[in-house]
């Protein structure tokens, strides 16, 4: 066994591929699976197997479907069996039949998603035989037996047996009315396959025939009537027939099979590559972990990362909760030494990082938050717990250099970014010799591997940090006031060992810790207590930290709530305002109806001076009444601030020209620009001023209704447009108020002669074309 297989049986992998395993949906998938063997050569690879995962959790989740493996069977013994000529079993072939139309099924739920690419991709190869599991079908019954319309001559056999069976039993039942007093029993059994009645012993001369069996007391023969025997033997007869022709059948279909086991083989492993994706998605969804992303550098972004074997711990052995740590090493660093008590999660961190990594290659998605980073790592080397041998005469040290011995060798000819973990490095020798030995191999992995993370008691591996750039200090956490870990993580400080705080809280004599505590007091004593605190002012500023997060948080929580609520204000009045407005739009235009009537009434007997009055009225109702119209946009005023976006400036204005031009101030310079060039602070653009005349061609707003009378309406249809010019200028000039023009349809050529002349003329306010009932596109409504 290579360091590189050694390796992942101490970081575990086996174990949790064990748990990969249970979300297999087929054998073959959970073979592979609990083999281990699923770790991509190369990063390309990786990323092809993260995306078939990530691919899974979208087709189940954003695309509500799901992979179906229900009929999938192993089918591996039989292929083996084809690629030897070899005859299958009808349920045999009734296996094949689901598998292929089980990969149809997922190339068809597949192709209908082509975002899905890898997936895609993975079945775009697969051809599937529709032709022959239909022909399976037909011949092989739900149950797997080869059913009569498989061939002719079954069919037939089968007939004849179904004959014999009928005149067989009623042989059998003549026999029994007749010898029913030598009879024990009035039931016909069967003993070897062949039909017999249940005989008294003293009456056997009266039911000659073959005795076949014998009760235990000897009272009763079971005896073959002679008159039956040749119909039994034709039975038996049919039965080898149809034995032969079911045989026949399915060495047909197996023939057929025998010359597609290539394709057979390569649909069995896309369904074994199927169902592994999904049982990845499961996985990685059951831990609720992040798609991980391989970076260029060296650096590694792992936060709040859990160890996958703990938590499936916790959930189905109620152990534990896990405590997340927070893994973020530069590309610069190249060797962390990781210190601190025992038990205090050292080697469960070495661990849980080796998964991690082991994680991403193999397509599994990563306990972790956000999105986690590192390198796709060739090699994943550790050396991590007691491995001495009796047998082998190895001891602790000896066992550690053995193994330390074998990961160079690796790691000398591995190429790509390579993780060296070593748990206790230097240990079980002589401390000074052993920290030499330790700072000399830390020093060579500095230099040959991409990055090595080593546990340590030897205080002198924790200075390296000082002498050379490329070292890291981290601690595991211990809490002084409780005397017991916490498992979180410290980047750049040192840990302490504590282990007289360990050995007071497991029930050490008190005189013994004492008389140590005397013996460390000096050099020792003054670095622990630097360290300390140290570890004191990391925990305030965490304490801090964490503070300030949760009032940032509550006070984001607050503005939200304050926006919400504004936002409803808003709507509110918005919606009382809209509200409003319509009851006083009906209600006017309840009152102009009525006043309509009247009109109508006065425009029949009225003068016009009446008439006009009444319109004045009217006009003035509606002006009184009808809300103004919204505006637009944003209004300007001297001294307001305002926006420039053209020269990314915010000046203040000084005046509005009729024309709609604004005089802005910045700084020391004053600038007369077009409306479309300011907008306010908030980013509302400048309503655009209200012009003196305007065409509109849609329908007529809703206003105090005008009278038209005959000497208010001008008639140009069949005027030339010379001969409508003065008839048009001399009537614009001796009206006033709303006027009327027909022109008619026709081909619009006098419509737009009109409307031109309108919109030069000094007395035209505005024009509109008439309301359908008054004429619609046919005459234009003039305001003078």
């Amino acid at each position: 066994m290579s360091a590189l297989e050694k390796s992942l049986v101490r970081l575990e992998w086996p174990c949790l591929c064990q748990q990969l395993a249970t979300f297999a949906a087929t054998k073959r998938g959970m073979r592979q699976l609990q083999s281990g063997d699923i770790l991509a050569g190369t990063q390309a690879a990786s990323e092809v197997l993260l995306a078939q995962t990530r691919e899974i959790i979208a087709l189940e989740t954003t695309y509500q479907g799901r992979l179906d493996f229900s009929l999938v069977t192993d089918i591996e013994p039989y292929l083996e069996r084809l690629q030897h000529r070899g005859c299958l079993l009808g349920n045999e072939l009734l296996a094949i039949a689901h598998v292929l139309t089980t990969a149809r099924q997922q190339r068809r739920h597949i192709d209908a998603h082509p975002l899905l690419v890898e997936l895609n991709r993975l079945v775009s190869g697969l051809r599937t035989y529709p032709e022959v599991s239909q022909e399976i079908h037909r011949c092989i019954t739900d149950q797997g037996e080869v059913s009569d319309r498989a061939s002719p001559e079954l069919a037939a056999i089968r007939q004849q047996q179904r004959q014999a069976r009928a005149t067989l039993h009623t042989a059998l039942q003549q026999i029994v009315q007749r010898r029913a007093t030598a009879l024990q029993d009035a039931v016909i059994t069967q003993r070897r396959d062949r039909h017999v009645l249940a005989v008294k012993a003293t009456h056997k001369d009266h039911v000659p025939g073959i005795i076949h069996d014998l009760s235990a007391s000897g009272a009763t023969l079971y005896i073959e009537p002679q008159e039956t025997i040749e119909l039994q033997n034709r039975l038996q007869q049919l039965g080898h027939q149809e034995a032969e022709a079911e045989r026949a059948v399915c060495q047909a279909l197996s023939d057929q099979l025998a010359t597609m086991t290539d394709d057979l083989w390569y649909i069995l492993d896309v369904l074994t590559a199927l169902d592994m994706a999904v049982a990845r998605a499961h996985y990685s969804l059951w831990l609720e972990g992040s798609c991980p992303e391989f970076c260029d550098t060296a650096s590694l972004r792992l936060q709040q990362l859990r160890h996958p074997l703990l938590v499936w711990q916790h959930h189905h052995e109620q152990g534990q909760a896990v405590v997340p740590i927070d893994v973020d090493i530069p590309a610069s660093i190249a060797v962390v030494t990781l210190t601190g008590p025992n038990t205090g999660g050292k080697t469960a961190t070495l661990k849980t990082v080796g998964l991690a990594a082991l994680m991403a290659k193999a397509g599994l998605y990563i306990p972790a938050a956000a999105t986690p980073q590192l390198p796709w790592f060739s090699g994943v080397w550790a050396d991590i717990g007691d491995e001495q041998s009796l047998a082998q005469n190895l001891s602790t040290f000896s066992s550690h250099i053995c193994n330390i011995r074998d990961i160079l060798t690796e790691l000398d000819v591995a190429g790509g970014a390579t993780l060296v973990l070593l748990d206790e490095v230097g240990a079980g020798t002589d401390p000074s010799e052993g920290t030499a030995l330790a700072i000399a191999l830390l020093r060579y992995l500095a230099d040959h591997a991409t990055l090595t993370l080593a546990t340590t008691h030897y205080g002198e591996l924790k200075a390296l940090k000082y002498q050379d750039s490329r070292f890291e200090n981290a601690s595991v956490e211990f809490d002084e006031q409780t005397l017991a870990p916490t498992y979180r993580l410290l980047w750049g400080i040192p840990g302490q060992s504590n282990a007289l705080a360990i050995a007071h809280r497991l029930g050490l004599h008190e005189s013994v810790i004492e008389g140590a505590k005397k013996l460390l007091a000096g050099d020792t004593g003054s670095v622990n207590q630097m360290i300390a605190g140290l570890v004191d002012q990391r925990q305030e500023q965490a304490a801090k930290i964490s503070a300030v997060t949760q009032l940032l948080q509550e006070t984001e929580h607050l503005h939200q709530e304050v926006e919400r609520k504004a936002k409803e204000l808003r709507q509110r009045e918005q919606q009382l305002r809209q509200h409003q407005e319509e009851q006083v739009r009906s209600s006017i235009v309840a009152a102009q109806k009525e006043i309509a009537k009247v009109i109508a009434q006065l425009q029949q007997a009225a003068s016009p001076e009446q008439i006009k009055s009444a319109q004045t009225a009217l006009d003035h109702i509606a002006q009184t009444y009808l809300p103004p119209p919204a505006p637009s946009g944003f209004i300007p005023q001297p001294g307001d601030r305002v926006r420039l976006p053209q020269w990314q400036q915010v000046g203040e204005v000084l005046s509005v020209s009729q024309q709609g031009d604004i005089v802005v101030q910045l700084g020391q310079l004053k600038l007369a620009v077009p409306p479309h060039a300011v907008e306010s602070l908030s980013g509302e653009p400048v309503q655009p001023p209200v012009k003196t005349k305007s065409a509109s061609i849609s329908p007529p707003t809703q206003s105090a209704p005008a009278i038209r009378t005959e000497s208010r309406t001008l008639d140009l249809r069949g005027k030339r447009l010379r001969d409508a010019e003065p008839l048009l200028e001399e009537f614009l000039n001796r009206q006033q108020g709303t006027v009327w023009i027909i022109h008619g349809h026709g081909s619009g050529a006098l419509r737009q002669f009109v409307h031109e002349f309108l919109s030069h003329h000094p007395s035209v306010q505005s024009y509109e074309l008439a309301a359908p009932e008054e004429g619609g596109r046919g005459v234009t409504v003039v305001q003078l």
